[in-house]
């Protein structure tokens, strides 16, 4: 329930101040929390509405607006343009033979293609599938199988990657297979490949042939599929390291989506002001796709991509060149766009607000935010993909101390708490367990139910696997992780797979990989390893083994060969004195400080 509020002059203008952030706190739980639970308050009710119902209702209300921007596309359309492209695709995919609840996956880096997409499978009844566009042969087919993706629309090339050929050493059937019915061993379900770009591969049809492939009727049967979509409905799969372990495909639904871009936006201010997204984050991670993407239909942000990936040049060039109010990133991308070159020469000026998260952000990186790059306004958010991924985010007039100590206070509608290891709520400003529970929290895991319920409770509280702590005035500090997840530059690493790849090589007997601090990218990867008796290997052989295997941002930065590891007391390697004594070996003991 929102605070009792005494209806005067003052009181009007306070209350129309907090609905501007479209959220607002009781006294009680300003002032007086005494456990470590809050609850995002709200008077406004979340948006119970599918992905293609609310980009039908934006293009009706702005038909002739501007809603997409793909500059090194040359691409831009108005949201009537946008929705006519979107459906021929729908339709498109419809006649290739793909039904509501069949899963595609998209392959890739930013394009206007990937936007169709993710709009197209959403008007279809499709779930869409986000694949890392750094994923290796391994990678890729863990993915693919583990939800069995009937279809993949891939890019051509993005710098090292060459997606077709990797796609191919999975499935080798694609030199002889006829488009539209793959016939796969190692991906029985896999039957339609779909190309970006202007080439044709065997196997597989282009982009552009699927977007003029439809009958007349098919394409006027999207309107009526989406009178038969549920907002309940599962809509997307990303995968996710969780806490530990393999990757998991973590199950969202239009209405965790719809609401988390919805009450991110308001939070920025979307509703109120013409707000145009510089995003140079990726669509496949939730970041660029529903804190960005999603806020073209939630709150009609026009969104401006500057390129395939993150350049800080051509970043900042957007914003200068397309008046952008917003900007969305890393710590690492501000950092790079502070420090290029040229930074002086861009008019940064219409930019007010944004979105800094991935990892905590160091107060001098903060403050030359607020003031070179003209964001006094923005927030930083935290969260995790089960959760859509934003539990928690700051307000836009928050000091710079919450904004750089904190990650705000829960979104609206979101519950969270911290507890004991026996699960007990514990008292304000007691560090635990942070757990979640809300409108954002995913159906679970793709056909995994125990690791479902390893996570989510009978009561559907999510346990995060971070240590925080939340104060009386319910700001929440993330203060560790109780697994061993590492955050490199706003990807999520789990040791784990890392260890599995090198196991594989023949003169490694043992290996443990930790993160350890790094000034811009938050974590760095370390690797400590125990070479068999009798061999020799180094640094660059272990780099080279890596870089074959998994994607660049999972290769060990640092490695270093040790002849034992510190112990317990019934053998289990003790992984925070590795870190804490990798720290201290290579000089990084203050780096964040």
């Amino acid at each position: 329930m929102a605070a009792r509020i005494v209806w005067g002059t003052r009181c009007k203008q306070t209350l129309q101040s907090l609905l501007r952030y479209g959220r607002f706190y009781s006294s009680s739980q300003q002032s007086q929390l005494k456990w470590s639970y809050v609850h995002g308050q709200s008077d406004v009710s979340p948006r119970g509405i599918t992905i293609g119902n609310l980009l039908q209702e934006r293009v009706e209300m702005s038909p002739e607006k501007e809603a997409v921007v793909f500059c090194s596309q040359n691409i831009r359309k108005t949201y009537s343009q946008f929705l006519e492209e979107v459906d021929k695709l729908a339709a498109g995919l419809v006649s290739l033979g793909l039904e509501r609840g069949d899963r595609v996956g998209i392959w890739g880096p930013n394009s206007y293609e990937w936007a169709l997409t993710q709009y197209a499978t959403a008007r279809a009844g499709l779930i869409l599938v986000n694949v890392n566009p750094q994923y290796k042969e391994q990678e890729l087919e863990f993915a693919l199988s583990k939800v069995t993706c009937k279809a993949i629309i891939v890019s051509e090339k993005f710098k090292d990657q060459n997606y077709y050929e990797i796609l191919r050493d999975v499935v080798p059937e694609l030199r002889s297979s006829t488009p539209g019915d793959i016939k796969s061993h190692r991906l029985p379900s896999l039957k339609i490949l779909i190309t970006m770009g202007d080439n044709s591969y065997s196997g597989g049809f282009k982009f552009s042939d699927v977007l003029g492939a439809a009958t007349a009727a098919e394409y006027r049967g999207i309107m009526d599929i989406q009178r038969k979509l549920q907002f309940d409905d599962p809509i997307n799969i990303q995968f996710t390291s969780g806490t530990t372990g393999v990757p998991k495909g973590a199950t969202l639904s239009h209405h965790n989506i719809v609401n988390n871009s919805h009450f991110v936006g308001r939070r920025l201010g979307y509703h109120t002001e013409e707000s145009r997204i510089c995003v140079p984050v990726p669509l496949y991670h939730c970041f660029g796709m529903v804190m960005a993407s999603l806020c073209t239909i939630t709150h009609g942000a026009k969104c401006v991509y500057p390129g395939p990936g993150f350049d800080a040049g051509a970043s900042l060039k957007a914003v200068a060149d397309e008046k952008c109010t917003a900007l969305y990133g890393v710590p690492t991308m501000f950092i790079d766009m502070l420090n290029h070159p040229d930074f002086d020469q861009f008019d940064l000026t219409s930019l007010s607000t944004g979105i800094m998260a991935g990892s905590p952000c160091p107060v001098e990186v903060m403050l030359q935010v607020n003031e070179k790059m003209h964001m006094p306004k923005v927030t930083v958010a935290y969260g995790t993909t089960e959760n859509s991924p934003v539990t928690f985010q700051t307000m836009r007039d928050d000091s710079l101390e919450k904004r750089t100590s904190t990650v705000g206070r829960p979104l609206d509608h979101v519950e969270a708490k911290v507890v004991d290891e026996d699960g007990n709520m514990v008292a304000v400003g007691t560090r635990g367990e942070l757990c979640i529970r809300g409108i954002n929290t995913m159906l679970g895991y793709w056909d995994d139910p125990e690791k479902t319920a390893e996570v989510i409770s009978t009561s559907r509280w999510y346990s995060t696997g971070d240590t925080a702590v939340i104060d009386k005035d319910g700001f929440c500090k993330i203060v560790g992780r109780i697994k061993d997840l590492i955050i490199r530059g706003g990807e999520n690493i789990y040791p784990m797979e890392i260890e599995d790849v090198l196991y594989k090589h023949p003169k490694i007997k043992a290996v443990q990989v930790v993160g350890v601090p790094d000034k811009r990218l938050g974590e760095e990867i370390c690797a400590w390893i125990e070479v068999k008796d009798g061999q020799k290997f180094t640094e660059q052989e272990v780099k080279d083994f890596c870089k074959d295997k998994l994607a660049r941002y999972k290769v060990p930065r640092y490695i270093s060969f040790v002849k034992e590891y510190p112990l317990t007391v019934t053998g289990k390697v003790q992984k925070y004195k590795i870190q804490e004594a990798a720290t201290k070996e290579l000089g990084l003991e203050n780096i964040l400080s």
